[in-house]
Order: C-alpha cells, then sequence, then structure tokens
C-alpha cells in the first residue's frame, strides 16, 4: 500500500473531489447528499443539482469531509460531520441515536477502484476520526454493512465493518443483523 495523506476537502481541493468521484458523482449521482437531504429531494436533484449542494457546503467554509492522497491523487473519500448534519439518521429506526451524547457521523467511504481492498478504508477512517476528534468531537460513530459475503462496491458506501473495527472503532449497537453502529470514543 502507498503512503497515504489526509486532507479536509475544501474548495481549494474541490476539483480533486470532482476528479475522484466522475462523472456519476462517486455513485448514481449522489454527490454524498443522500444523507442530508429528504430522501424524494435526494433523488429530485441526483446529479447536477446535488453536486451544487455538497458545493455550496463546502463554499460556506464547512468541511464536509476527507480526502485520501497517494502521491498526490485523490483515492478515497469519508464524509464525517457532526450528526445533525445528517438528517436522514434521524429519520432511520435501525441508526436511530444510540444514546444522548453528542457524535460525528461517519456516513459515506468511496474508494477509487484501483486502490479498493488496499486497506485505504482503514487509513481513512483512522483520519476521519483524528480530524472528529480535533475539532472537539468525543464520539465518532459509523453506521458499516456486515453483508456476510462479498457485495459490489456501490452497496456498501457506508463501509465494511471489519474495516472500522480495523480502525479502532467497536459495537455499540445492533438493531439490524448486517448493519451494527460502531464507535470510536475519545478520552477527554
Amino acid at each position: 500500500m502507498k503512503r497515504l495523506t489526509f486532507f479536509p476537502l475544501t474548495i481549494e481541493r474541490w476539483t480533486d473531489l470532482e476528479t475522484l468521484f466522475g462523472a456519476n458523482g462517486a455513485c448514481g449521482g449522489c454527490w454524498c447528499m443522500a444523507w442530508r437531504l429528504p430522501h424524494a429531494q435526494w433523488r429530485q436533484q441526483k446529479g447536477e443539482k446535488n453536486r451544487r449542494a455538497l458545493k455550496r457546503i463546502v463554499r460556506a467554509g464547512r468541511v464536509p469531509g476527507l480526502l485520501a492522497y497517494a502521491e498526490g491523487e485523490p483515492v478515497g473519500w469519508c464524509c464525517i460531520g457532526p450528526r445533525e448534519d445528517f438528517p436522514a439518521l434521524a429519520r432511520s429506526k435501525v441508526l436511530a441515536p444510540v444514546d444522548d451524547e453528542p457524535v460525528w457521523s461517519i456516513v459515506c467511504l468511496f474508494i477509487a477502484r484501483p486502490f479498493r481492498r488496499q486497506g485505504v478504508s482503514v487509513q481513512l477512517l483512522k483520519a476521519a476520526a483524528d480530524h472528529a476528534r480535533e475539532q472537539g468531537a468525543r464520539i465518532v460513530e459509523g453506521y458499516p454493512q456486515e453483508p456476510g459475503r462479498i457485495l459490489p462496491a456501490p452497496f456498501v458506501w457506508t463501509g465494511l465493518a471489519s474495516a472500522f473495527r480495523k480502525a479502532g472503532f467497536r459495537e455499540v449497537l445492533r438493531r439490524s443483523p448486517k448493519r451494527p453502529i460502531m464507535r470510536r470514543v475519545f478520552r477527554t
């Protein structure tokens, strides 16, 4: 595995995200807006409108996630932020809050095809958790899949439980057989 570097997505790095996501906006025109919008609105604005919506977030000075680079090339993305940035989580019975603790949520991972199955997700998860801690987070939470069989990449966009475990996350609750809620807790 090549040495990776990680940077918050800022407007100066926007073209790197576009390069990584390609014409499909990572997958099906999502542009990492699925957790931020009501489902009907997200579907209605798939593609260019979702791209513009994410870019507005970045232009406003908010950091919606981290980019991973290998030798200067963008190879991975992790969407992370305070849980309240992702209202779709509040509508999910399976992913309802575990408790009243404030958490940061990791809701999406995207790895460039040539870099998949090389540990990029694990490194990106560690970097994202460190980023959240630097921003004051005490708990970082993820909602990975544990499918029991190999699935195509588009179906594991929330990550795999095995990668979260390797990145130091522990399962705290499971309301669905294949969807654990995992946390990494930082001491104060």
